[in-house]
């Protein structure tokens, strides 16, 4: 496929797509990337425009620079909200990030450094990350006399236990790249120059499957943690409905044939 790049046309966030991978840059390098409004608002539609784009296979999200994916929240925009206003900007920062949770699309986080309070809250959003030798997570809000705000509470403890999220939770302590692999917060570390290539390996890895099943397989698993939900009866559903689509009578055909699969996506 040729290479295609999509025009610019955020304040906050850097796009292009390439090869079938969309890539999104947090652009705030001044700002240790970190994440205002805008940005959250930008990261969302800009996500939530693969959702229907046929010629978008899987999304790449990073921070410009070589210091920080996203060091946070931008503090200084929310210091003086009321409990209505901070409210509300939980809310919105929990529908960005169900947005990318729920993407049909896979969506790795390539982690460039600093991934803190709500940037690491973003990178948990995602379906897999992979960090720089350099990075360093941590949900420091304690800190602050305040407590994450985008489902950090949440998504930490089910990566990395009950237990150690509780730890690094309530003392605001940051990991290291090397112990963020060993307890399951990361899925590779790799050297900062070689970061974007092994996003580009998995994604390329993943191109190759059947579209439809991607999506599906991302909507079991995530149904998994929804409590009002039955992940085996979702499975069941899903797993059926498949034997009514081209890409499963092609995928099959392909197996026993002994050739490669040209999966359409339908």
């Amino acid at each position: 496929m040729e290479n295609t790049q999509t025009e610019t046309t955020y304040q906050n966030i850097l796009v292009e797509a390439k090869d079938q991978i969309l890539y999104i840059t947090i652009n705030r390098e001044d700002k240790m990337n970190a994440l205002n409004i805008l940005t959250l608002a930008e990261i969302k539609s800009a996500v939530l425009a693969v959702y229907q784009d046929s010629s978008i296979r899987g999304i790449i999200l990073t921070g410009k620079g070589t210091r920080a994916f996203a060091a946070g929240a931008d503090i200084a925009e929310f210091a003086n909200f009321t409990v209505e206003e901070g409210t509300r900007l939980s809310d919105e920062g929990h529908a960005v990030l169900r947005a990318i949770d729920n993407c049909p699309k896979p969506v790795i986080a390539a982690i460039n450094g600093f991934s803190l309070g709500g940037g690491n809250e973003l990178a948990m959003s995602a379906h897999i990350r992979v960090c720089s030798e350099k990075a360093k997570f941590g949900q420091p809000e304690v800190n602050l006399g305040v407590i994450p705000g985008y489902a950090g509470t949440q998504r930490l403890a089910q990566l990395i236990g009950k237990g150690r999220a509780l730890e690094y939770l309530l003392t605001g302590d940051m990991i290291d790249a090397q112990k963020a692999l060993q307890m399951g917060l990361v899925n590779h570390v790799v050297p900062a120059e070689e970061l974007i290539a092994k996003c580009e390996e998995i994604l390329n890895k993943i191109k190759t499957k059947a579209p439809l099943a991607i999506a599906s397989v991302i909507r079991c698993v995530n149904t998994f943690y929804e409590k009002k939900a039955d992940g085996n009866l979702t499975e069941i559903n899903e797993f059926g409905n498949f034997f009514g689509s081209e890409d499963f009578i092609e995928g099959t055909q392909a197996f026993l044939q002994k050739r490669p699969a040209n999966f359409k996506g339908n």
